[in-house]
């Protein structure tokens, strides 16, 4: 027999300026060996599936104000690419990102993008509460790179919204959050890009006439950590995404089922000793088949070469690249679709374009996962498609973020003149827990099982049409 003693408590929540409540739980009954026990984790385990890609967000969101000392509103603007102090799911190591977690719930909320200048130009997109791509900026977005006002309506918004002016987009949620990526044009630097970041601004349109300053962090060589966790606390973030979000409509009857494990819109949620295995065992139960279908071709990842290639490419259906990547049909969410996906990925594009190019490795030339105790060598061709630059980075298989302390995460064609290159040009690139001797300028450290994706950026038809490809990850004998 389940019995719920609430309380009223107070949670970081509170902080972005959201009600939050908590809740103590005690169950008699719920002992490991029995079948309320055991329903009860796998209904964790599924609720904890379906809400990946909202966990993930509100962790960006939550992460600004733990680690960084921001509020809603801020943005985080890297003056550097991110290091091993920075976790992120997939992160490149190569431009200074600008992050923000944003709400619109106290009303119409507008984010000007500048235009794109000779020495950079902004790449991303802007994601809704679930992760859901809502509108891509820069070049490939709304205003073509020539800059514009991003203007985004409240879930239920019922009011007048400026006809002119305005990039206008209504929200199925109160959260609008974006990651940007200021790529550097030309001989334009990583300072330059940075400072372009820092142009952008963040205002409620009731203040259009006369807006605040946007407040920017920085991260650089701070630790900022916003990856899930897939422990007790994925449910307190679940919690938290209920307590301060709308309840969509085809979302109802997975709300029954969060009931059925104490989180309840407008109820507190303090769960106790019980409660806490069960969520860990959930969660645990969710990682463990997410991650199985990390490693499984044909899960998050599908095969992009044929024959003996190792090379991965994103799961990225082509019905849902048309629509945009709503990851639903009909209506429908397709929960283990979206889970796949954003298991180690974050901010799906609304549109596809050409300016970067992704292949992913789990594997060596033998078929074997990647670990952290061998050595490995990847042979990058001179001839490598990018117009840009070429980019390799180890990340953690248990993370999907970069290795924790790692001196260096990743190497890029802008590193290629520090590098012992080979006779015909190319060059080897070795991960391994210790630097080959004579090569240290061209290790990636591991030290834990890892995968690996080669970025393309500005990438060639070669590396589409698959005239070009890339060999295989080779483990050192």
């Amino acid at each position: 027999m389940k019995k719920f003693t609430c309380v009223v408590g107070i949670a970081f929540a509170a902080t972005l300026g959201f009600g939050q409540a908590a809740c103590s739980q005690t169950d008699e009954s719920m002992k490991p060996d029995s079948i309320e026990y055991k329903i009860a984790v796998q209904r964790a385990c599924q609720a904890a599936i379906w809400a990946m890609p909202a966990v993930s967000t509100w962790d960006i969101a939550n992460s600004i104000i733990r680690d960084l000392g921001g509020k809603v509103g801020d943005v985080v603007s890297l003056s550097q690419p991110m290091t091993s102090k920075h976790g992120f799911l997939t992160a490149n190591d190569v431009t200074p990102y600008a992050v923000a977690a944003l709400t619109t719930k106290s009303g119409p909320l507008v984010v000007e993008i500048p235009p794109a200048s000779e020495k950079a130009a902004f790449f991303g997109t802007f994601v809704d509460a679930w992760m859901r791509p809502v509108a891509d900026a820069g070049a490939t977005g709304s205003d073509k790179g020539k800059g514009g006002k991003y203007l985004f309506l409240p879930a239920g918004y019922k009011g007048e919204a400026p006809k002119d002016g305005y990039f206008v987009f209504p929200l199925e949620s109160y959260s609008i959050n974006f990651a940007l990526r200021p790529v550097s044009k030309g001989d334009g630097t990583i300072a330059e890009a940075a400072a372009y970041a820092r142009t952008l601004k963040v205002y409620p349109l009731a203040k259009a006439k006369n807006p605040p300053k946007t407040t920017f962090l920085d991260a650089t060589g701070r630790v900022w950590d916003t990856l899930p966790y897939y422990d007790e606390t994925y449910f307190q973030d679940l919690n938290n995404v209920v307590q301060n979000e709308p309840i969509r409509e085809r979302d109802k009857s997975m709300y029954g089922l969060l009931r059925e494990i104490g989180i309840e819109k407008g109820k507190p949620f303090k769960p106790t000793k019980e409660w806490v295995s069960i969520y860990k065992d959930g969660a645990k139960c969710a990682f463990d088949y997410l991650q199985e279908t990390f490693v499984t071709p044909g899960g998050g990842l599908v095969p992009y070469y044929s024959g003996d290639s190792q090379w991965m490419a994103f799961n990225a259906p082509a019905d849902q690249a048309k629509i945009g990547f709503p990851f639903e049909s009909d209506g429908v969410p397709l929960i283990e679709l979206r889970a796949k996906s954003y298991f180690y990925l974050t901010y799906y594009p609304v549109k596809l374009g050409p300016a970067s190019f992704y292949i992913t490795a789990l594997r060596d030339a033998d078929g074997k996962q990647l670990n952290g105790k061998d050595t490995y060598k990847l042979n990058v061709p001179k001839n490598t498609p990018a117009r840009d630059f070429w980019s390799a980075i180890a990340y953690s298989m248990v993370t999907k973020g970069f290795i924790r302390d790692a001196k260096r995460v990743g190497l890029s064609r802008r590193k290629i003149d520090e590098m012992v290159k080979n006779d015909d040009g190319s060059v080897d690139i070795y991960f391994a827990p210790k630097a080959p001797k004579g090569f240290e300028a061209n290790w990636i450290p591991t030290g834990e099982d890892f995968f690996v994706i080669f970025r393309l950026y500005g990438p060639e038809d070669a590396a589409f049409n698959k005239s070009w490809q890339l060999g295989n990850i080779e483990k050192v004998k």
